[in-house]
């Protein structure tokens, strides 16, 4: 007997094990950042308690305006700040994850994964880099019958339909390759193009001679493609016709039927080694003039609807189409957390930070996001959760429906000393009764809705398709059939599947009835008159549906991770240019500044909810930072006002007005210094392991970033390029003045040289993009550049227009004393 309760306690230990771990920063290197920002608090006090009291009242209208603009600056840095307050680490055991789920002998019990990928215009997004991410998914190394790829074409292109049925047939031999030798990364693009020794840990004697060929086979598919994209550069005048004759359905892009079609999973979807593949299934919803299809965001929920009719898998990977996994563990890694006994069933999304190829050594353009992705997101991470960025990002579909997170249940207290610590004492609880509460979440609706010994939900509502008329409607616990198709909308089958936690599909339902209700749930008027946009899938109302749809889920009381594996896990194309960069954070702002507006500004939105403070000011500050533009070009402006002019935003400093300025600027190079090295960033700029450097000639970068340097005008460049020439020109114009006025004139002129080439100098990676290819700069323009700033500065200095002007004859002291 005493075996067997051993046996019993092993299994429930191992049961319990987390299969991930929070890593706390350690405190010698938390503390001392913590310290320098209560000191930087303090610091600011005194600044600002001497900025106030001190006015300029020779330029009073420049010191009116610096004083506004700093306290905005500083009311930004504390809500960007504090959410960074507790950042931590995290861990995975992805052996604890196979030993618990994948036991040999056995069907894999790791919980299947619905992966979503979304493209829209086949010429902007070219299909080669959509088949490169769709082929990486369907290699990925997770159990293939629990994987299924969903392409959203909200286009309606038939060059993007071609081009994925090209892609389920070279599938075919690309999968079978990647896991018999276990390459990283699976999109073959990149894992040919990679400048490494391909044979390192490779000892199967055939890996060269299958690699040779398998690179053919992809050159071959490569040459299909392109010339399906050369095919669609001109389009027929009657339009699109399919192999069969029959016209293509999308031919009119904003008036066309539901499309469905699946390529891989219900019969040939086999590798060349007879092996199954994961399924592959192409959709474009319904488009109607005169209906709101709410771009991405819509299409995004029409795939939730698909997938939960067809598969519905209790969890949900969303990728952009051009980024593709590069870690084939990254599904593993999520489930870590979401199958996690301890904290998994609290966690609404897992998500990982945004890696880029193609960006050049320096980063000109800021593609990494560094501060954002390696230190903001980790901070979060330890209070609520990092914010949804709209990609990369694993979710848990109840969290999608609108559910609040379950309560934390404490254990029962043990009053007697009868059994051991370990046992559950029966005869200590009885009496005691769970009080339902009125206001439970949705999501705690209990396995009893479910059919015994099917996965076939016991509530499936009247009304099913054929072959689904034979079940019984049982009690919905507190929501009302009425109630659940006002929420999720007219479909029987996709509202019985939202009861189901664990995932699961009618098992009785044909595919050809499926496939109906799969297009009915895609038809442009489903939304009209539910919760979906509203309180259900992805949240409409802004171009950022991605913050507006985390928002959400933390305001139900969910909490979400932050997963950074050593190899990173999704990788995707940066902007190739600086017009592109701009147009980018442009529509971000855009997107943040809706957000602010609307009725789910966190300002007053979700009080009531189980939204954290520290959260609470993450997006605050996420949706008013675009607003920090406004005095940001007003701040940048005046360096060059107070050299034209002559004046300055402060009066002249006293000893101790100097230490106060001075220790804020050391205030400020130290938290940046402390954050970087909390985060793990320092140490990878000062030994170059994050800058992929590599020894090349400079010619050789040039001719592989020629894109990235090359130079396209748009209006957003005039701002940045105004501020760059007004503060060059105020300082080459202080400089003449000084000269021509004499030793004393220096004095003054360091203060305000200082403050344009702070400046300056934050508007140098622009500067770089703007010159575009380092050693192709045309010498003759910065020669004129420096001629005509120089002529510039040298006449305002003559003429002086604001000296006040005389028409008498010029009076000086003579330093005699008269009397």
């Amino acid at each position: 007997m005493g075996k067997y309760i051993i046996i019993l306690v092993t299994s429930m230990d191992e049961a319990r094990q987390p299969l991930s771990r929070k890593l706390p920063i350690p405190s010698s290197q938390i503390n001392p950042y913590r310290m320098i920002i209560l000191i930087r608090l303090v610091v600011l006090g005194f600044f600002f308690h001497y900025r106030i009291m001190h006015p300029v009242n020779d330029a009073y209208g420049m010191w009116l305006v610096s004083v506004i603009c700093e306290i905005w600056f500083a009311v930004s840095w504390i809500l960007d700040q504090f959410p960074k307050w507790f950042p931590i680490d995290r861990e995975t055991y992805l052996d604890r994850l196979s030993l618990r789920y994948e036991k040999e002998g056995q069907p894999s019990h790791l919980s299947p994964v619905d992966i979503f990928v979304s493209t829209v215009d086949p010429l902007k997004e070219p299909p080669l880099v959509t088949a490169n991410t769709v082929l990486s998914i369907l290699a990925v190394d997770y159990p293939v019958d629990k994987v299924s790829c969903y392409v959203s074409d909200d286009g309606a292109a038939m060059l993007t339909f071609e081009a994925l049925s090209e892609t389920s047939e070279f599938a075919r031999k690309w999968v079978p390759f990647c896991k018999k030798f276990n390459i990283e990364p699976r999109a073959p693009e990149w894992y040919f193009a990679q400048k490494i020794d391909y044979l390192k840990h490779k000892v199967l004697a055939s890996f060269v001679k299958e690699r040779r060929a398998m690179k053919r086979e992809y050159e071959e598919f490569k040459v299909r493609i392109n010339a399906l994209v050369a095919k669609a550069q001109k389009v027929p005048e009657e339009g699109w016709t399919m192999q069969d004759g029959t016209p293509w359905p999308g031919n009119n892009v904003r008036d066309h039927p539901g499309m469905i079609q699946v390529f891989l999973g219900q019969s040939g979807g086999h590798d060349t080694d007879g092996n199954e593949l994961p399924r592959l299934v192409y959709v474009s919803r319904e488009k109607r003039l005169g209906f709101n299809h709410h771009k991405k965001a819509g299409a995004m929920n029409a795939l939730v609807r698909v997938s939960a009719v067809l598969t519905n898998a209790p969890y949900m990977l969303n990728l952009d189409c051009d980024h593709y996994i590069n870690n084939g563990k990254a599904l593993r890694e999520a489930m870590c957390f979401m199958m996690d006994p301890l904290i998994g069933k609290r966690v609404c999304y897992v998500q990982f930070p945004q890696r880029f190829d193609g960006i050049d050594k320096n980063d000109r353009y800021a593609n990494r996001n560094t501060v954002f992705f390696d230190i903001n997101m980790k901070g979060l991470d330890g209070i609520q959760g990092p914010i949804y960025v709209g990609t990369g990002c694993v979710f848990r579909r109840q969290a999608l429906y609108g559910y609040d997170a379950p309560k934390t249940k404490k254990s029962p207290t043990r009053t007697c000393n009868c059994w051991p610590n370990w046992c559950y004492c029966g005869c200590c609880c009885t009496g005691r009764k769970n009080k339902k509460s009125i206001d439970r979440p949705n999501s705690e609706i209990k396995k009893k809705n479910r059919m015994k010994g099917d996965t076939a939900p016991a509530c499936a509502l009247e009304g099913i398709e054929e072959g689904i008329e034979g079940f019984e409607v049982e009690n919905l616990g507190l929501l009302s059939e009425r109630k659940l198709e006002k929420k999720f909308g007219q479909s029987p089958v996709f509202v019985a599947s939202t009861l189901l936690e664990d995932g699961g599909t009618l098992k009785i339902a044909s595919p050809a009835s499926l496939l109906r209700e799969a297009i009915h749930v895609i038809s442009c008027g489903y939304e009209d008159k539910t919760e979906w946009g509203k309180e259900v899938g992805w949240i409409y109302g802004s171009v950022t549906e991605d913050i507006l749809t985390g928002f959400k889920m933390h305001c139900h009381g969910w909490r979400s991770i932050y997963c950074i594996p050593a190899r990173p896990a999704f990788k995707g194309s940066a902007p190739i240019n600086l017009s592109d960069r701009l147009h980018q954070v442009l529509r971000w702002a855009l997107g943040s500044v809706e957000i602010f507006l609307s009725r789910h500004c966190p300002l007053w939105y979700g009080y009531r909810g189980g939204l954290k403070w520290l959260e609470r000011f993450s997006y605050i500050n996420a949706t008013v930072y675009p607003l920090t533009s406004i005095p940001l070009l007003a701040y940048c402006t005046l360096p060059a006002v107070c050299l034209l002019t002559g004046k300055f935003i402060t009066p002249e400093l006293s000893n101790v007005a100097s230490l106060w300025f001075l220790s804020l600027f050391i205030c400020i190079f130290a938290t940046s210094i402390l954050e970087m090295r909390w985060s793990g960033g320092l140490l990878k700029v000062l030994a170059g392991a994050d800058t992929n450097f590599t020894v090349t000639s400079k010619a050789g970068d040039d001719e592989d970033f020629s894109e990235l340097y090359a130079f396209k005008w748009t209006t957003l460049l005039i701002p940045p390029t105004t501020l760059l020439i007004i503060n060059l020109i105020g300082v080459v114009a202080g400089i003449s003045n000084a000269i021509n006025n004499g030793y004393e004139s220096w004095g003054p002129l360091f203060g305000k040289l200082f403050f344009a080439f702070w400046v300056i100098v934050h508007l140098h990676p622009f500067l770089k993009g703007l010159l575009g290819r380092q050693n192709r700069t045309p010498t003759i323009i910065i020669v004129w550049s420096i001629l005509l700033a120089s002529i510039f500065s040298l006449l305002w200095v003559r003429i002086d227009p604001f000296l006040a002007k005389s028409d008498g004859p010029l009076l000086e002291e003579c330093g005699l004393d008269c009397n």
